[in-house]
Parts: structure tokens; sequence; C-alpha cells
């Protein structure tokens, strides 16, 4: 009699619980953190990235991985540049990462064991001048002071790509590395007369009304790359099936992303407020004045896009020997992607706020060390 009474008095117990759950938290939410718990265990890998619009697929395949209930979870990690990125790679602390194709290429060249396995975005690259600026061409740049992000960009790539095109020299242009976040404030004080860079940090000074976009680089350089996904070489040696499952992600969080501006603005509300600390409309701007601004689909590293980006990196003497692409590329993950797009779940209130790994002393703007031998 007792134990019966025990049992009833367990039973209303779970019964008040569970009727509480359905009330404030909702079933479908309780059932899936209740799979979540007893279910099979997930694989996790962290991919480092930095809170620009190229680098958007990251965030949003971790929000879909954390939200799912079967899967590998891919945690982002927020960094504020790429150098610490870099050396945590370089060291082993970071397995794979968001990088500028430039900086992939150079750590190979370095001896570090890391692949480019997929593409993260096309395009998303701007010339920035001041918004009353008498500047209205490329060709008028020559003797200003431009702004690049690093000396291993494509942004000074397409620089040395717009002067082959305009019959002018690279060394024409007074070529200034500064942070990029800094850029907008530079060009508004009046210290530099343009800056190149990828996004955001275009669209601040244009929603700002302080700058107005020169040149959209999909407009001369189309299908242009900037940055990619970069694993190292032990992680996919080892972990075959976790890359492939990233790299599927990836692509189907772009094709997702360019089914409309309602996707896009729907990512861009997740990944501001949780993962870049930024504004949403700072990245809804972005994502759709125009909606090709940057790209998310056709993200295979085809051999044809990297020759050209490294034949330029040969000439500006960013590289120093022309590499065979598949000694920096493993272009096998992309090559067996679904093609199918994967939805983002919108915000749900559940997020957590990113922390940003901290950031080594940043040098002081300085020209870019090749920048006086690049006259070809």
């Amino acid at each position: 009699m007792k134990s019966k009474l025990i049992l009833a008095g367990v039973a209303a117990l779970l019964a008040l619980g569970a009727a509480h759950v359905w009330i404030n938290v909702g079933f479908d939410n309780f059932s899936r953190d209740v799979r979540g718990l007893f279910g099979a265990k997930h694989d996790q890998l962290v991919v480092g990235f930095l809170p620009v619009t190229c680098h958007l697929t990251c965030p949003v395949v971790d929000w879909t991985t954390r939200h799912s209930d079967s899967g590998s979870v891919f945690t982002s990690q927020r960094y504020s540049e790429f150098p610490t990125m870099c050396e945590d790679l370089s060291q082993g602390t970071l397995g794979a990462a968001f990088l500028n194709t430039p900086l992939a290429v150079s750590l190979v060249q370095k001896g570090v064991g890391v692949k480019l396995v997929s593409l993260g975005h096309r395009d998303g690259s701007a010339i920035m001048v001041r918004a009353d600026s008498n500047i209205t061409s490329f060709a008028q740049l020559a003797g200003k002071k431009v702004l690049i992000p690093s000396r291993f960009s494509n942004q000074q790539l397409w620089l040395a790509r717009l002067c082959k095109a305009n019959n002018m020299e690279l060394s024409s242009l007074n070529m200034v590395t500064a942070p990029p976040p800094d850029m907008p404030a530079l060009l508004e004080t009046g210290q530099c007369d343009a800056y190149v860079v990828g996004e955001p940090h275009c669209a601040r000074a244009e929603m700002a009304g302080t700058g107005r976009v020169l040149l959209q680089v999909k407009d001369s350089w189309p299908n242009f790359i900037s940055c990619a996904l970069v694993v190292r070489d032990e992680v996919i040696a080892e972990h075959r099936e976790l890359i492939q499952e990233l790299v599927d992600g990836i692509n189907g969080s772009g094709l997702w992303l360019e089914q409309g501006t309602e996707n896009r603005f729907s990512a861009a509300e997740v990944v501001g407020k949780y993962y870049y600390n930024q504004k949403p409309e700072l990245l809804k701007f972005v994502l759709s004045k125009p909606i090709d601004r940057v790209r998310y689909d056709k993200l295979t590293p085809l051999q044809k896009d990297f020759d050209e980006i490294m034949k330029l990196g040969v000439e500006v003497g960013m590289f120093k020997e022309f590499m065979p692409f598949e000694r920096y590329v493993d272009p096998t993950f992309a090559a067996k992607v679904p093609n199918v797009a994967v939805a983002m779940p919108p915000d749900d209130g559940r997020g957590i706020q990113v922390a940003t790994v901290a950031a080594k002393p940043a040098p002081a703007p300085t020209a870019p060390a090749d920048a006086g031998a690049a006259k070809k």
C-alpha cells in the first residue's frame, strides 16, 4: 500500500511537470531538448570565423546544427583578425577556419599542413571613396592613398587586376594596410582617399552617408573569391565524414540564403545578434542592396579561378612561387555536396553570445612590403 502511494505521488509530480513544460515552454521545444539529451552523441568541430559577411555561412551552420536532433555540431569561434586565427590553425589548436585565400596559400608555402576544401562566398568586396569625393573612376586613384586589409588579401589582387585593365602600374597606388573596422573612420576623417575591403565595412560608410561605392568587385571580377574554408590535413585524414558534413552544410546553407531576402534577413537577425555583435540592419543592408552584392552559391573551388589568383599573386610578389592547385586545395568534398538547400531555424530566443578570441596587439598601419616591387 505504501509503495502504491509513493508511485502515485511520483506520477502526479511527473504529470504536473509535464503540464508545466507544455504550457510555459512548449512541447516541441521540450521534446527537442529531450531527444537531444538522450539521443546519439554528436561529433563536434570548432570552426574559426571573423564577423564579416563573407563568413556568414559559418554561424548559419553553427546555429542550424545546434538546433538539430541529429548530425554533428559545428561550433563557430569568433576572431577579430586573421593573424591570431592563422596562428591557432598553424599550431593545431584550431582544426578549421574561414580564411582569406592568399593567407591559406601562404600557410602552405610556410609548411603548415592545411587544405582549402570549399569556398565560403562569391563577390562581397568594394572600393569606397568619400561621399563628397570627386573621384568617379578607378584611374583617378593613381597617386592616391588607398587602404587595403592585408598584403595577403585578394582585394590587393583585385587592385592589380584593375590596374592592368586601366594600363596602370600597381605601384601608382599608395597602398597602406589598415584594420578593416577602422577604414570607414579613416575615410571620413580624410586620412585616406579610398579603401578596398570585404563587407560589411563598405556598407558601414555607405549607411552612415560618409562614403560611396566606387566599384563593386562583382562588376569587374565576376565570381570573385576572397575567403574559403581551410582545414588541417590531419583533421581531413582522421575525420573525412565530419568534414564532408561541414562542407555539405556550408553549401546547403548558401543555397538557402540564395532563395531570397526573407531567408537572408532571417539569418541577419540571428547572426547579427548572437554571433557578430552587429546590428542586424547592417547585415540586411549588405545582403539586399543589391541582393547580389555578396553571393553564397557556386562554392566549389575551381582550378581556373585559383590559377588566376596564383598568377596575380606571383606577379605582385605576394607568393614566392606558382603552386599547383592540388598542393593547397582538396576539391573532393565540394564535388560530393548534394546541392540541397538547408534551412536555418529562425530566432527562437535561445541563442548564445559568442565570445571573441583575444587578439595580439595590432601593428601600426604600414605600406605593404612588396608594393614597391609590384610594377608588372
